[in-house]
């Protein structure tokens, strides 16, 4: 299946992630059977709030395809897209978005709000939900907690 495919490609870019120290978060964007854009969490990298995985990849795909317009194109991204990028998306105007792990504190493709499909706006976007959502899950969950783990001897001074 094509979903699995591209979202284990999103997966490798989201542990390129955390081999950085950043919260894993992959994403890529496929337009008919070619990879455009992609990206991986940077923020802490680039000391930038807009280094989500989402931005990256949707700008290295208007670059590519010389256009803002995405249009049919998918994104396949690891964790459920927050305010920010669920309003890039839909000004992208992206055709699909596939999610492989809900955000419930901060997702806004379902779990607080869906932007994505709010049919106030002039675009709405289709979402297909939980494709590989283990082992998306699994990133994140290692990731925090390894984090506290390192926090806590950082505050017990072990290290």
């Amino acid at each position: 299946m094509d979903d699995e495919k591209y979202m284990k490609k999103a997966i490798s870019l989201a542990k390129r992630a955390a081999k950085l120290g950043e919260v894993p978060i992959g994403c890529v964007i496929v337009c008919g059977d070619e990879i455009v854009g992609t990206g991986y969490n940077k923020r802490k990298t680039k000391h930038t709030t807009l280094a989500h995985a989402e931005l990256l990849a949707i700008d290295k795909a208007s670059r590519k395809l010389g256009d803002w317009r995405l249009e049919g194109c998918t994104m396949y991204v690891t964790l459920e897209p927050c305010q920010m990028c669920s309003g890039a998306i839909v000004q992208s105007r992206l055709d699909r978005v596939v999610i492989g792990t809900m955000n419930p504190k901060a997702g806004c493709a379902g779990s607080i709000l869906n932007i994505l499909q709010m049919p106030e706006f002039n675009h709405q976007v289709e979402i297909t939900y939980n494709v590989l959502k283990d082992e998306c899950a699994e990133l994140l969950t290692s990731f925090f907690s390894n984090l506290r783990v390192r926090l806590k001897a950082e505050k017990l001074g072990e290290v």
